[in-house]
């Protein structure tokens, strides 16, 4: 009985060294996939980053971790992302002089970025356009939202209209970085946390999920739009969405039919909304005789 008991563990033996041979054999022809080591490289981590000059504390371990979720979040989104880096030169040349002109840090630009992927887009709240403003607060600052015209579609006067926020809020916060996070959580919901909390720095507070990854959202957009090729984005000028030439024509009544003022322009109904998507319906009513001024392209169409 103990014999066999003895030649059982020797057979068991020796399965096992064969197997742990094959193991090793295996493993020495087996190739690591060359991406492998990329996706795990931690030198897609900046040594430093900041916000429209205002310098985000990286020795902060949180602070370090919620970036670090941002960048990989986005690095890994790979048709969303690019598809903004596609979109960034057209949408960047109307917004960059704009905020500018304004006194407005640039890097405002990617606020817009991380609120709607630079297009224009609907929330289930009903904020709309590029800037993402909801109805009553695109009011307030000056944009005409009816039926017939939607100024939030408008991303020169949408951008302006940014810019009219933004400024209030530097006046209230007197920091750029608050300016961003009240974008999202509205500057009394972030200054009631700022007095409850007894904080005066945007990472030092604990808000809620969403307006705690906001500025991480922006800033992780920025290191991957400024640094494109070190986070897998090698995208050319060739394949950024070009610029189309346009020229400004003054409309000061109502338009009853904009398909024919379309083809009295040498163009059709849709290239006429795809330029001007502040237009909400088939007709321009303007019973003020207010001035409007509608883009129409040169080419490309």
């Amino acid at each position: 009985m103990k014999k066999g008991i003895k030649n059982i563990r020797k057979s068991m033996l020796l399965i096992g060294i064969v197997l742990i041979s094959a193991l090793f054999i295996f493993a020495s022809k087996l190739e690591i996939p060359s991406n492998w080591i990329a996706r795990f490289n931690p030198n897609y981590f900046p040594a430093k980053i900041d916000f429209a000059g205002e310098a985000v504390p990286l020795q902060i371990a949180d602070v370090q971790e919620r970036l670090d979720r941002e960048l990989l979040v986005n690095k890994h989104l790979n048709a969303s992302t690019l598809l903004i880096l596609k979109r960034a030169r057209r949408a960047f040349a109307v917004i960059e002089p704009i905020l500018k002109k304004n006194g407005i840090p640039a890097d405002f630009k990617y606020v817009a970025v991380i609120e709607s992927g630079l297009v224009n887009v609907v929330s289930p709240a009903g904020a709309k356009g590029i800037w993402q403003f909801m109805p009553d607060t695109a009011k307030e600052i000056g944009l005409e939202v009816n039926e017939n015209i939607d100024e939030r579609y408008h991303l020169e006067k949408a951008t302006e209209a940014a810019c009219v926020y933004f400024l209030k809020a530097k006046e209230k916060f007197g920091n750029w970085t608050l300016v961003a996070a009240a974008y999202n959580a509205g500057g009394t919901g972030v200054k009631k946390q700022m007095d409850t909390q007894r904080v005066t720095n945007y990472y030092d507070l604990l808000l809620n999920d969403e307006t705690s990854r906001y500025v991480f959202r922006i800033l992780a957009l920025k290191q991957i739009m400024e640094h494109p090729e070190q986070y897998g984005f090698p995208i050319t000028e060739e394949e950024q969405y070009r610029i189309v030439a346009t020229k400004k024509i003054v409309i000061d009544s109502s338009v009853t039919d904009l398909a024919s003022l379309a083809i009295q322009q040498g163009i059709n109904y849709k290239i006429l909304k795809i330029h001007n998507p502040w237009l909400r319906t088939t007709k321009m009513l303007n019973p003020t005789n207010k001035k409007y001024q509608l883009e129409i392209p040169l080419e490309g169409y």
